[in-house]
Formats: C-alpha cells, sequence, structure tokens
C-alpha cells in the first residue's frame, strides 16, 4: 500500500490545457475513483500517474518518493487498461507471467504468484486457454491478474468495463470491490460510470477541463454537490435545477419564483431580493401530493423501470422536473398534479454556480 500525492500537476498538448494545476491526495489503501465526461482529463491524469505520459508541471509522489522522471516499471504500480492489451499467441498463465519473466524473476516465484492471483481471481481453470477462448469478463480477469502477479503498491485502472455487457459490468464492479477489500492496494480508477463511481469509492474526485470540481465521499457529492457542475453530473438521472429569483427574505427563509410558481425554503445564506438563483432538488424528493400539493406539474412522460419509475414534468412557464416514485398510482400523460419538494433536501446555487 502507498499514498499517492498530486501538487500542481499540469500536462499540455499543444495549446490544449488537459490537466490544469491538480492538487490530490490519494490515502494509503483507498479506492479513488477520478470521473467526469469524456475529455476531462481523467485518463491522462491516470497515465501520468502510471509514467505513460510526461509533467509538464508540479510534483508526483508515490510512499513519500518523487516520481516525475522515475520509469513507469519503477513507479510500484500496475495498470489495468480499458483494452485488456493480452498477447493473442500467448496463454492466460504466459500472458500473467509475461512482466514478472521480462523482470527476471526467478521461476518458483512466477508460478506461485501466477497460481495465487488465478485463485483470487477464480482463473485457476483457464490457465491453459489463449484470450480468443475467453468471454469478455473472462479476459478482464487475466488483465487484473497480470497486474495482481507484480504485487504493486498502487492498482491503477483505466475504464476496465466499458467493454462488457451491463449485467457482466454489475458482476465484476463486485468482483474488483471484493479484491480492494482483500488485497488493501491502493485503487485508482478512471470511469466516466457514475454508478461505478459511487458504488466502487471510498472517496470520488469529479474532474472538468482538466480540473478538480469537488473531491469527496460518494454520499457526499450526491447530497451536498459544490456546484452546479457536480450537482448535474452526479446522480442518475441528475438533479433537477430550476432557475429561480429572490421574491422576499426574512431573516430564516427565502421566496422563490420559480416560472409561475413561487416557492417557500429554509435558508441562512447571504440572498437580497431580485438575485438569480438556481434552485437543486433530487428526483426522489420531489412527491406527488394527495391533497394538491404546493406545485401544480403537468405530466410529460412516465418511465417504467421496474423497481421505481421516473415521472417527467413540467411547471407552470415551461421548466422541467423529474421525480423518482416507488407507488403503483397511474398518472395519465397531460394530466396536472400536485406535487411537494421536500425543502430540506434542497440545495442553492448563486449566480455563478457555486453552492450556496
Amino acid at each position: 500500500m502507498a499514498a499517492v500525492t498530486l501538487k500542481g500537476l499540469t500536462k499540455r498538448f499543444g495549446s490544449t490545457l488537459a490537466v490544469d494545476d491538480v492538487d490530490l491526495t490519494i490515502e494509503s489503501g483507498s479506492f479513488c475513483v477520478l470521473v467526469g465526461p469524456s475529455g476531462c482529463g481523467k485518463s491522462t491524469l491516470l497515465r501520468m500517474i502510471a509514467g505513460l505520459e510526461t509533467i509538464d508541471a508540479g510534483e508526483l509522489t508515490i510512499d513519500g518518493r518523487r516520481m516525475n522522471a522515475v520509469r513507469p516499471a519503477d513507479r510500484g504500480v500496475s495498470m489495468v487498461f480499458q483494452s485488456y492489451a493480452l498477447y493473442p499467441h500467448m496463454t492466460v498463465y504466459r500472458n500473467m507471467a509475461f512482466g514478472l519473466k521480462l523482470a527476471k524473476t526467478e521461476t518458483e516465484t512466477v508460478d506461485a504468484r501466477v497460481r495465487a492471483a488465478a485463485r483470487t481471481l477464480r482463473i485457476e481453470d483457464l490457465l491453459d486457454r489463449l484470450p480468443r477462448a475467453l468471454s469478455g469478463g473472462q479476459r478482464q480477469r487475466v488483465a487484473i491478474g497480470r497486474a495482481i502477479v507484480r504485487q504493486p503498491k498502487v492498482f491503477l485502472f483505466d475504464e476496465p468495463l466499458s467493454n462488457l455487457d451491463a449485467a457482466l459490468r454489475v458482476q465484476m464492479r463486485l468482483e474488483i470491490a471484493h479484491l480492494h477489500e482483500r488485497l488493501g492496494t491502493t485503487i485508482i480508477y478512471v470511469t466516466h460510470d457514475q454508478t461505478e463511481a459511487m458504488t466502487l469509492a471510498d472517496k470520488i474526485v469529479v474532474l472538468n477541463r482538466g480540473r478538480v470540481e469537488q473531491v469527496g465521499a460518494p454520499l457526499d457529492l450526491y447530497r451536498s454537490p459544490a456546484n452546479l457542475f457536480v450537482a448535474g453530473f452526479i446522480g442518475s438521472p441528475p438533479m433537477n435545477l430550476l432557475p429561480a429569483t429572490v421574491l422576499v427574505r426574512t431573516e430564516d427563509t427565502v421566496t422563490l419564483g420559480l416560472g409561475g410558481v413561487t416557492l417557500t425554503l429554509p435558508c441562512a445564506a447571504r440572498l437580497f431580493v431580485g438575485d438569480a438563483v438556481t434552485l437543486g432538488v433530487r428526483p426522489e424528493h420531489v412527491r406527488p401530493s394527495a391533497g394538491g400539493g404546493s406545485v401544480p406539474l403537468r405530466v410529460d412522460l412516465v418511465e417504467e423501470l421496474g423497481e421505481s419509475r421516473l415521472l417527467h414534468g413540467s411547471l407552470d412557464g415551461g421548466l422541467p422536473l423529474t421525480l423518482r416514485l416507488h407507488h403503483d398510482r397511474a398518472f395519465a400523460r397531460g394530466e396536472t398534479i400536485g406535487v411537494d419538494i421536500d425543502p430540506g433536501r434542497t440545495s442553492l446555487f448563486d449566480a455563478a454556480g457555486r453552492r450556496l
């Protein structure tokens, strides 16, 4: 296990700033997920840690040792790629052993490590097969096994599940979580799938245009997003974000105008009448009301998901609002219902997009 520290890490490709002055500490033994949209710099940042991309500015340390100019093979890290990167002409055993043999590891040690990793990943019966005889999930296990045998201080995963179907992704998520629990090694994991991020990580780093937007535990980011970008990115479906204007301000409440409706919320933030804000509320924190509700909503679409349903509607003025429901009440497209927004579960963002 080893801690990884990034101080002012920066990377440019020509005039494009891919990683912009990133400061980050990843504690020893933690499971840290880098998440963000395509092109946000998460894979580039991972490759800089691995030594596959040069560092233009800043400092990278692993286990207290400066790594900026250290060769990838000497950093104590192992990387699992999206494409598996297995040698097609080598058996599973030889694929897993190849790196150790290049390092001139003793044959007995190589054999012991390969077979131990195969037992951990439950692929002992696949060791004599070629990659073409394996399923996608089996190939990914082999790629992970090849990383395990090196006994690294840090595992690096670059979108390892993106080539798998939905059911297999769920299974492999569980296996990676169990693997981290058994080995206790520091893991840095890149994905654009926020479900992977929320279920695997003990720390999530949200990246946007090469910069860190927020770092925290999964539920902290979900419940208290630092800005509009994180609020709109974390969660599926994302947080409802409704532009509003402050109509009335008292010592401990604020009344907002949202299109053609008003809503009064508890609020201690420094706001004034006329201020433009954005109200954020998760779909599960809006409920249909048996008594008419405080906010009228026109039903536009109902998505049946099995365990729940998503109701997409429009407020007066056309503002969209999504609800996540778990009961069997039927809703007709075009009907108007009353809904209640849980005032204690809302977020307010200022005109610059920062959480108030």
